[in-house]
Formats: structure tokens, C-alpha cells, sequence
């Protein structure tokens, strides 16, 4: 037969239990904090990404800003002279010169805008020779002089770069020396050669 426990016994199998319950308690107490913690650095987290959003929809907002200034400038300048040349007391057709100016005027605002975020226009000057790397030849214009094989005989669009890298070639058209000029001088049929390499890839020069 089994003894009876003591008194001794029983005391410290309640004092076992009793720590056991403050153990559990004191761990439930732990994770209850962990949760609250966990919790907060969540809310944390979505509030700083949606300021981040914020924030960066403010600064896109702020660099578009020059392009819909000038938007704004052109519709205006557009839509005076359409009314203008609209009009129904209209004295005299328009004259060729002012529409030029008008048009170089809004051409020079859509740059300006651009320039504000960085892009800048360049220009070619007829007579400079082709660069592949910043010229996407369009076409291709017979030339009877050497050394105005492998040049630009005409500008047809400007072209844009950011902080040194092109973004869109200047279109040109390039000079290559016809049939009768290569036999008249065999001296330059490197040149020609070169000219005809050259064209030989026209319109697929991005």
C-alpha cells in the first residue's frame, strides 16, 4: 500500500504549481507585450510608406509642374491664333515670316521645359560630319564634292540628351557622293566607301 503523502509533500507540490501558474503568467504577459509591440511597429511601417508616397508623389508633382507651365503657354498661344486666323474679318492670309517666328517661339518653350527636368536640346549644323552615336540619318542627299561625303546635308529634327546620354538622336540628313563624282576622283573612294557603309543601315539608326 502505497504511503500517505505528508504534509512536506503537499506544500511543495503547491508551491511547484503556484510557480508554474506565475511562469505561464508572466509568458503569457511577455507575448500579450510582443503582440502590442509587434503591432505598433506595423502601424509604424504603413505610416512612414504612405508619407513615402506622399512624398514622392509631391516631388513628381513638383518636376512636372515646368511642363504643364509651358502646356498651359502653348494651349494659350495655340488657341489666340487659331481665333486670329479664324476670324471672319480677317484682312490679309498670314503672313509666312510671323507664322515661322510663332512657331520657333513654341518650339523654344517645349525645350525650355524639357531643360527644366534635366533633358537639354542639341543642335547639328549642316556640314558636320555624322556621328552614329548622336545622328539617325533619315535620308540620303547626293553630293558631287569628297568632302561632303559623310556629312550632314540637312537637319530635320533636333535631338535631346540628359547629363551626357542621348535620349533621342538628332535626325540628319547625310551626304554621299554620287557615281560620277567617285570616277572623277578615285583618290576618295575610301571616303565613299565609307558614306555607303554608312548608308547602308539609313532609317534603322535609333
Amino acid at each position: 500500500m502505497p504511503e500517505p503523502a505528508s504534509a512536506g509533500d503537499e506544500a511543495d507540490g503547491a508551491a511547484f504549481r503556484a510557480d508554474v501558474r506565475e511562469a505561464l503568467a508572466g509568458l503569457a504577459a511577455r507575448l500579450d507585450r510582443e503582440h502590442e509591440r509587434a503591432v505598433h511597429r506595423e502601424a509604424v511601417i504603413d505610416r512612414l510608406h504612405e508619407e513615402n508616397q506622399r512624398l514622392r508623389r509631391g516631388e513628381l508633382q513638383g518636376m512636372l509642374e515646368p511642363v504643364r507651365t509651358a502646356l498651359y503657354r502653348l494651349h494659350d498661344q495655340a488657341r489666340r491664333e487659331s481665333d486670329r486666323l479664324a476670324a471672319p474679318d480677317l484682312a490679309e492670309p498670314p503672313e509666312p515670316r510671323q507664322t515661322a517666328l510663332l512657331l520657333a517661339a513654341l518650339a523654344d518653350d517645349v525645350a525650355d521645359a524639357l531643360a527644366r527636368l534635366g533633358v537639354e536640346r542639341f543642335t547639328v549644323e549642316p556640314g558636320a560630319p555624322y556621328d552614329a552615336a548622336r545622328h539617325r540619318p533619315v535620308a540620303v542627299t547626293p553630293v558631287a564634292d569628297p568632302l561632303a561625303d559623310g556629312t550632314v546635308t540637312a537637319v530635320q529634327s533636333d535631338g535631346f540628351e540628359q547629363s551626357g546620354k542621348v535620349l533621342r538622336k538628332a535626325a540628319v540628313s547625310v551626304g554621299k557622293l554620287d557615281g560620277a563624282a567617285v570616277k572623277a576622283a578615285p583618290s576618295r573612294r575610301g571616303g565613299a566607301e565609307r558614306g555607303e557603309t554608312m548608308n547602308s543601315g539609313l532609317g534603322t539608326d535609333r
